[in-house]
Order: structure tokens, then C-alpha cells, then sequence
């Protein structure tokens, strides 16, 4: 195994102002990476928002139930959640430009099939395999930025982060009228732009083919498919039952999902004990901060994608208009994110990780409970608003966490891990309104949502992820897998 520099056992906070962290001076610019790889990332996000609207038409055309047509939603949040903790280990041979190539590739290459797909099942195959190419590619976006200096990767973050939340806030806009124009096999068609954009990344191929991680331990040690597998079963037993309902899933299929999901929960536990150093590493949900950071994130992003899965709905029922009059309703709260973006940059100089996402926790708590207990369109606008900023500011600053909490040689691991809570906590969110709005009113439901980033808050406040000091590079460990 080939040496490490070890790392310093300094507080791993976001420095105050008026002590920052020294930079390289030949670093890349992270304003220009982040517009570069905030662009790559438009079309995915888009992905998630814009087929809403779009989904009574597939249900006529393709003539199946209005409620199987949510597994076309429900396929891209899981793929695309796995494939990030699978990318984070794949950084650990490949760069970062590698992995981007091949997840806009999978990207493209499964919504072509999802836009031209006969029947429902392989509209849902398309997007299973479009999901996991952006799952890749947003770990490749994030692995480049975080390579940065401390400043520059804030700043590259947040403007990612504004570019995500505008993106899937617009998604309803962008759908409802591609819908209308078009039809919808063009919307869910919308990610072969990924492609074209793919092109004006290579002006920045050498800042994308820096080590993620900035080392490497050169090993070529095998994937563990079974950690893998175990933690693929339990994320999609946990949003295959909150659908449920929903879906109209049967009982007994139901209970045996049920049950996949508990062995799965047990044989991930009994896994990260026997092989500590698998696919869910021991040391990396070990380090001080790691967990409560992906759970926060993951609240904050439930909330904002179950507000955002409801508000189009909800600004129809008030104003009698349709999906395309409720996209542009929603516009103003998906301009949020801009301002919300570089505004976390200025937080972070004054304020620690766990200060700022408490305060972004918090903003999504309010927003949820503004969406479920006021009526008509502009407390819904307002509400949203707020979700969207807790979540373009969560994006960053967890993300940027996430290097100062374990060692060198974990960061990919711990950024594909990290990524992975927070994309299946934005699947868990519009899972569980869909599936309780069946059994209790929408407001109910909401408000139920609302106790997830409050958990969030209360994890701010109790854990604070923020690493005391980073994790020694274990010189005796085994090969990564």
C-alpha cells in the first residue's frame, strides 16, 4: 500500500471569519467549476420534478391505473440513490471525469428508452437505468467540487446547490408544458440533454480528473456486491412500503417486502460488523458527525421533495388551472434557490456546519407546516420557498462536511454514502405524503412529513456534525471494497 500524508488533528469546523483555511494558489476556480458542472446537473434534477405532471397522460396512453404510474417517480429516486454509494467506491479507481462520462451515458441511455417505451414496465426499466446514470453523475459533480480548497468548494457547492433546486423546482413548469407541446414521451426524454452539456465539461476535464479524495491507495481490492446488495434491498423495501398504499400493492406482496426489508436491515448490520472494511466501511459511519449529517441532510431534503410532489396539486385545487399555470406559479419559489445558494457561502465564514443546518432544518420545518396549514396559492408558493432554500443551502454545506469528516482515503466512500442518505431521504418524502394522503387529509399528511426535518433540527442541535478532528488513514486496514 503506498504512503498517506497523515491529516492534522485541528478542529474541522467551517472557519470564522478572519482565519481561512490557507488555499492553493494553482487551484481551479470554483465559481467557473461550479457553473461547468452546475449545468451538468440541470437535466437530471429536471428529471425528478417534470414527469409529475406528465403521469395522468401516461396512464391513459399506456392504459394502466393513474396509481401504478408512481413507480415511474419511485424508480429513478431509488436507482439513482444506490448508484452513489457504487460510484463512491468507483472513485476509488477511476476519476471523477471517468465516472461522469459513464453516468451521463447511462443517463441518456435510459431515459431514450423510458421516452420510447411501449408498455409501463419498460418505461419503468428506462427509468431505472437513467436514475442510476444520474445517481453516478452527481457523485462525479460532487466529488470534483469537494477536491477544492475549503472557499472554492463552498462556493462551487452553492452553485450546484442553486442550480439543482431550480432545476427540480421548474421541473413542474418544464414538464407541463413540454407535456402540452410535445407529449409526454418528450419529457421523460428531457435527460438526453445531459449529453450535449457533456461537451462543455471538457474545457474543465483537468480539475474533473483530480482525485476526488486527492490520493489514492492504489489497491484493486473486489466491490462488496453483498454489502451492496443488502443496502440496495433495504432502501427499496423502505420506499416500496411507503408506497404501498398508494400503488395499491397487495397485502401479501406487501408483507414480503416487509419482510425483504428486515433481513435486509439485519444482514447490513451483521455485514459493516464482519467486514469492516465493505462496502458500508465501519471507520466512515463510525467517524463523529457522519451519521447525523447524512440524517439531516436526508430530513431536509424529505421535506422539500414531499412539499415539492404536493404543491402543483394543491395550486391547481386553488386557482381551477393546470399543471403548466401551477409551474408557473411555482417559478418565484424555484428562484429562491439562487439567492439561497451564495447566501450559505457568506453563512458558512461566520457561523459552524452544524449552526447553519440547524437554521436551514429549521426554514424547511416551517415551510412544510405553511404548505399544510394554510390554503391558496400564495401561502403554498411561500412555503415551498422556503423548503427550496433549506434545500439548496443543505446541499452545500453536508456536502462540503463531508471531506472534513473522515480521512483522505475515505472521502469518495463517505461522499457517495453521505449523498446516498440524502437522495433516499428526497424518495422517502414524496413516498410517505402519497401514501398517507390515501388514509388521512393532505394537511395531516403534511404535517406528519414536517416531524422529519424537525428530527433534522433536533440532530443539529444534539449531535453537530462537525468532526472534531478527521480520522487517522489506517495503515493496517485491508484493501477497499
Amino acid at each position: 500500500m503506498s504512503q498517506h500524508t497523515r491529516q492534522g488533528t485541528t478542529p474541522q469546523t467551517i472557519p470564522s471569519a478572519g482565519a481561512p483555511a490557507p488555499e492553493r494558489t494553482d487551484a481551479p476556480d470554483g465559481r467557473r467549476l461550479g457553473l461547468t458542472l452546475g449545468m451538468l446537473v440541470l437535466p437530471m434534477y429536471v428529471a425528478l420534478g417534470a414527469p409529475s405532471v406528465a403521469l395522468p397522460a401516461i396512464g391513459r396512453a399506456l392504459a394502466v391505473p393513474f396509481g401504478a404510474t408512481a413507480w415511474i417517480l419511485a424508480a429513478w429516486s431509488l436507482t439513482s440513490a444506490l448508484a452513489m454509494p457504487v460510484a463512491g467506491r468507483l472513485l476509488v479507481r477511476w476519476s471523477p471525469f471517468q465516472v461522469l462520462v459513464a453516468g451521463v451515458v447511462a443517463l441518456a441511455a435510459g431515459s431514450v428508452l423510458a421516452g420510447a417505451g411501449p408498455t409501463l414496465s419498460v418505461v419503468i426499466v428506462g427509468r431505472l437505468i437513467g436514475g442510476a446514470g444520474a445517481g453516478a453523475t452527481v457523485i462525479a459533480v460532487f466529488a470534483a467540487a469537494t477536491a477544492l480548497p475549503r472557499r472554492q468548494r463552498i462556493r462551487a457547492l452553492g452553485i450546484i446547490a442553486a442550480a439543482s433546486a431550480t432545476a427540480s423546482g421548474c421541473g413542474t413548469l418544464l414538464g407541463g408544458a413540454v407535456t402540452a407541446w410535445l407529449g409526454w414521451r418528450a419529457v421523460l426524454a428531457i435527460p438526453v440533454l445531459a449529453l450535449p452539456l457533456l461537451l462543455a465539461a471538457l474545457p474543465s476535464r483537468r480539475a474533473l480528473t483530480r482525485s476526488g479524495s486527492g490520493e489514492r491507495n492504489g489497491s484493486t481490492g473486489r466491490l462488496d456486491i453483498v454489502g451492496a446488495a443488502v443496502l440496495s434491498v433495504l432502501a427499496g423495501s423502505l420506499i416500496t412500503l411507503l408506497q404501498a398504499h398508494s400503488v395499491g400493492l397487495p397485502a401479501p406482496v406487501t408483507l414480503v417486502v416487509a419482510a425483504a426489508g428486515a433481513l435486509a436491515a439485519v444482514g447490513l448490520w451483521w455485514r459493516v460488523r464482519s467486514t469492516p472494511d465493505g462496502f458500508v466501511p465501519r471507520r466512515v459511519i463510525a467517524s463523529r458527525g457522519f451519521l447525523a449529517a447524512g440524517l439531516i441532510g436526508g430530513t431536509v431534503f424529505a421535506g422539500y421533495y414531499g412539499v415539492l410532489f404536493r404543491a402543483p396539486s394543491l395550486i391547481e385545487q386553488a386557482t381551477g388551472g393546470g399543471p403548466l399555470e401551477a409551474g408557473v406559479l411555482l417559478v418565484p419559489a424555484a428562484a429562491c434557490s439562487v439567492p439561497a445558494g451564495r447566501l450559505v457561502g457568506t453563512l458558512t465564514d461566520r457561523f459552524a456546519g452544524w449552526q447553519v443546518s440547524a437554521g436551514l432544518a429549521a426554514l424547511t420545518v416551517v415551510g412544510v407546516l405553511v404548505v399544510a396549514i394554510f390554503t391558496g396559492p400564495i401561502p403554498v408558493v411561500l412555503g415551498t420557498a422556503l423548503t427550496v432554500c433549506g434545500f439548496a443551502g443543505a446541499q452545500a454545506v453536508l456536502v462540503s462536511l463531508a471531506p472534513d469528516l473522515v480521512a483522505a482515503d475515505d472521502r469518495d466512500t463517505a461522499q457517495g454514502l453521505l449523498t446516498f442518505m440524502n437522495a433516499l431521504g428526497g424518495g422517502i418524502g414524496p413516498a410517505a405524503v402519497a401514501g398517507l394522503s390515501g388514509i388521512v387529509p393532505v394537511p395531516v399528511a403534511l404535517a406528519v412529513l414536517a416531524a422529519l426535518p424537525l428530527a433534522g433540527l433536533v440532530l443539529s442541535l444534539t449531535r453537530r456534525p462537525t468532526a472534531d478532528r478527521r480520522p487517522e488513514p489506517d495503515a493496517t486496514r485491508g484493501s477497499p471494497r
